[in-house]
């Protein structure tokens, strides 16, 4: 399937200068590989990434390794509390994950509230400040775990809200939410990802790594990548726990 590519000018290619973009970077495979894509499409990246309260830090390192692998021209990690909030097996480690499945249909306990509302809040923050008209997140309608702010209609009211809500939107400097994976599958993306040179191993997926970023092997994130590397034909990276 085709990358999900909206077409517009960006206020840098009208000034003939190289566009802007903050990339949403967790250290994962899909963020890594939206990374990867807008450097592929020409853009100077900014990479961001939370350390929100998490249950490992192993994905901090990963994305940290990642933005200099992929090019990124700075990146930078926000430090923010969503443990004071709670509610969730990330956020909460009185909470397990879950390790036989998700029912289709339930939002998983692995949902944490408010998450991606809040990250692309400082992404626009920072694209205003930037000049960058162009926020990536490697959100997924696919294989997305039934989490609803991922959800196409959540991007697109998003974006709606970015335009009513910023100095840029207001004085005509649209802002565009880009979510290149939003209709692939995981072994798609993958697919991608390898195309444009992503080192899946530098990646780290799982809800409960260890210190050493090594997946459990169990998780629903863990199964959603060992099912997408299979698809994909191609050999999986990832270090498990033993």
């Amino acid at each position: 399937m085709a990358l999900n590519k909206k077409t517009h000018v960006t206020t840098e290619q009208l000034s003939g200068t190289t566009p802007k973009a903050v990339i949403l970077l967790s250290g994962g495979l899909d963020s890594a590989t939206v990374l990867a894509i807008a450097k592929a499409q020409g853009y100077e990246c900014h990479t961001m990434s939370f350390n929100y309260g998490q249950r490992h830090s192993a994905e901090l390192d990963a994305a940290e390794k990642l933005a200099k692998s992929l090019g990124a021209k700075t990146h930078r990690v926000m430090n923010i509390d969503m443990r004071a909030i709670g509610g969730s097996a990330l956020t909460d480690n009185t909470i397990d994950v879950p390790v036989s499945g998700v029912e289709e249909g339930d939002i998983p306990i692995t949902y944490v509230p408010a998450r991606n509302t809040v990250f692309l809040s400082y992404a626009l923050g920072l694209a205003e400040v930037l000049k960058a008209d162009n926020v990536f997140i490697g959100v997924n309608a696919v294989d997305y775990s039934g989490y609803p702010d991922c959800r196409p209609e959540y991007i697109a009211a998003y974006e709606a809200m970015a335009n009513l809500a910023t100095k840029a939107g207001v004085e005509g400097h649209k802002m565009h939410i880009q979510t290149p994976l939003i209709d692939l599958s995981k072994a798609e993306i993958i697919q991608h990802g390898m195309k444009n040179g992503v080192d899946y191993s530098l990646t780290v997926s799982c809800y409960q790594a260890d210190d050493k970023g090594r997946a459990c092997g169990l998780c629903d994130s863990c199964r959603l990548r060992k099912q997408g590397f299979s698809d994909a034909g191609v050999s999986d990276p990832t270090v498990y726990q033993p």
